[in-house]
């Protein structure tokens, strides 16, 4: 493998000889110290940030959604695909064993209305404070050494080989077992950059390319040149609330306002969103973009909204024939069925005039309009990454097939889940399942 330190640097550098070597600060390495650790393994953690658990700070900010309160059965279904390999994950530490943890830490939970699991203090700093405490200071078990700005640049003769940051030299580190625990590539200013792929695909590990997540799209428009610039400059930023976001089999940008609705319906969900300046984002989009992202990788996508999701369509066509007099169609519609502002816009984007003139046509746009998208948003803005080392190259207890003695964890296996605790909680539990695994074959 090619480092980017000259052989006699490597040569002439000190080895350091550990049980077992973690890289990667977040959750999942965090998670995986801890169980070694309380079993008694002398574990070296090295990342290449100042600090760890960057990105599981910054999710905090808002409040920090550890889990979701849901059944378990339906649980496991967010892992969509992978729900079986991600359950092997659970069975070992699930939503509830998230929230026991968070207590021995200090840390009470609640639920909120959303089923989502926050810490009383909703801040994700407290949490993460105690937990490197108990991990430098165990009162009974081994402490975890932490070395940081340490960026990982693969392997050579058998030996990790670390860069250091503000340093000609290299940190070589012999491990009798290693736990590669470096994110997805949707944080880079964090330190989750992506940069270990080619490390990997170089030992033969086979790898999904990396892509974006719970991620925003870019949109065609009408015209297929995205937002006009008077819809942009209007409603850029403005939240579409109350209305339902379907994603059925089959989407194609090009079939009209009745896009989505013919065949199997993937997704159906009520919620609210952004708009932005080139498309669209947030929660609702959030929860759909795994669909729509596949879709638009097949050739072309498109989301259907329903924009009174409260109402019939037989309820909105009675109202849209109202006789309306002198009044405009935005007084109109605005005094019938309340829709005005964002939702108003749209309407005028993305219908044609003879659409907003016929009565039937508008009550099916208002329930069922098709919004063409173009391309999701760049990997580095999404919230996570799909994608990554395939999971058929990993032994149950998440260790590598092509280098005996290597495990991997986290997101930067190939599963993903939509927000609401599902990330953070495989994250976890794959840390909690890589650390069993080591100490079973250590």
């Amino acid at each position: 493998m090619t480092l980017s330190a000259p052989t006699s640097i490597l040569s002439d550098s000190p080895v350091l000889d550990v049980d077992v070597a973690i890289v990667g600060g977040g959750p999942a390495g965090l998670m995986a110290a801890e169980v070694l650790s309380q079993a008694g393994v002398a574990v070296h953690l090295f990342d290449a940030m100042p600090s760890v658990g960057r990105k599981f700070l910054l999710a905090g900010k808002g409040g920090l959604n550890l889990t979701h309160a849901e059944a378990p059965d339906v649980f496991r279904t967010r892992y969509g695909e992978r729900q079986t390999e991600v359950g092997q994950w659970l069975d070992q530490m699930d939503a509830q064993a998230v929230r026991d943890w968070a207590k021995g830490l200090g840390v009470d939970t609640f639920v909120g209305t959303s089923g989502r699991v926050f810490p009383q203090e909703m801040k994700a700093a407290p949490l993460l404070r105690a937990w490197l405490h108990r991990l430098r200071h165990p009162a009974s078990a081994v402490p975890v050494q932490f070395h940081m700005r340490h960026r990982w640049q693969g392997w050579a003769d058998d030996h990790l080989v670390f860069q250091p940051t503000g340093h000609a030299g290299v940190t070589r580190v012999r491990a009798r077992a290693t736990l590669l625990a470096l994110g997805g590539a949707s944080w880079p200013r964090l330190g989750s950059d992506g940069a270990w792929v080619p490390l990997l695909a170089d030992q033969g590990v086979g790898i999904a390319p990396l892509q974006p997540a719970n991620c925003g799209f870019d949109v065609l428009g009408r015209e297929g040149q995205g937002w006009t610039e008077h819809f942009r400059s209007r409603y850029a930023g403005h939240p579409l609330k109350s209305v339902a976001l379907k994603v059925a089999a089959g989407t194609a940008a090009s079939v009209g306002v009745q896009a989505g609705l013919a065949g199997e319906v993937r997704f159906d969900r009520k919620g609210e969103f952004v708009i932005t300046d080139t498309g669209v984002e947030g929660s609702l989009i959030y929860a759909a973009s795994a669909w729509l992202r596949d879709d638009l990788a097949q050739g072309a996508a498109c989301l259907t909204l329903d924009l009174l999701p409260d109402k019939s369509l037989e309820q909105v066509r009675s109202e849209v024939r109202w006789p309306r007099g002198s009044r405009s169609l935005s007084s109109h519609l605005k005094s019938r069925l309340g829709v005005d502002g964002v939702k108003m816009g749209l309407l005028h984007e993305l219908c044609s005039p003879d659409t907003l003139a016929n009565p039937d046509a508008l009550a099916a746009s208002l329930k069922h309009l098709s919004v063409p998208l173009k391309s999701p948003r760049p990997v580095d803005e999404a919230i996570s990454t799909a994608g990554g080392v395939a999971l058929e190259g990993l032994s149950p207890d998440l260790m590598l097939s092509k280098r005996s003695g290597v495990y991997c964890a986290g997101e930067m296996l190939d599963w993903e889940a939509p927000t609401g605790g599902y990330l953070l909680t495989a994250c976890l539990a794959s840390g909690w399942r890589a650390g069993k695994g080591i100490l079973a074959n250590l």
